[in-house]
């Protein structure tokens, strides 16, 4: 795409960083049940396996919008709108800097995804 506005690189930077979190901290989780002594095992495998496939799942929705792919936009504003009260529960839990991080990247993606010019990139009639 020759005149690639500047929002859909942001939207998937934004998607990117995400769904890296989620595979970090879902392989931190399987590192801790292995070295660790987790109370319930199949419980935390679960956990790990499950962040690991929403960061894959993430990854794949940032490369679809950097691609403009129409049907990347909505898991994109649906992650962000999920993330919210998230951000909000580890703000209430006093957890304030991963909260605000939160806050700041569902935001920002928020506003690239429903970006007029995102939606124009998008919406190729």
């Amino acid at each position: 795409m020759v005149n690639r506005p500047v929002t859909l690189p942001a939207a998937a930077a934004v998607l990117a960083v995400e769904g890296l979190t989620a595979i970090g901290l879902g392989g931190y989780a399987g590192v801790e049940t292995i070295i660790g002594a987790p109370a319930d095992v199949s419980s935390s495998i679960v956990v790990s396996a499950f962040g690991v496939v929403v960061g894959a799942a993430l990854l794949w929705v940032a490369w679809g919008v950097l691609r403009a792919a129409r049907w990347s936009r909505a898991p994109g504003v649906v992650t962000q709108i999920f993330a919210l009260p998230v951000a909000v529960s580890l703000v209430q839990s006093e957890q304030y800097v991963p909260g605000a991080l939160l806050i700041l990247f569902a935001v920002a993606g928020l506003v690239t995804l429903l970006a007029p010019p995102t939606t124009r990139a998008m919406i190729k009639d």
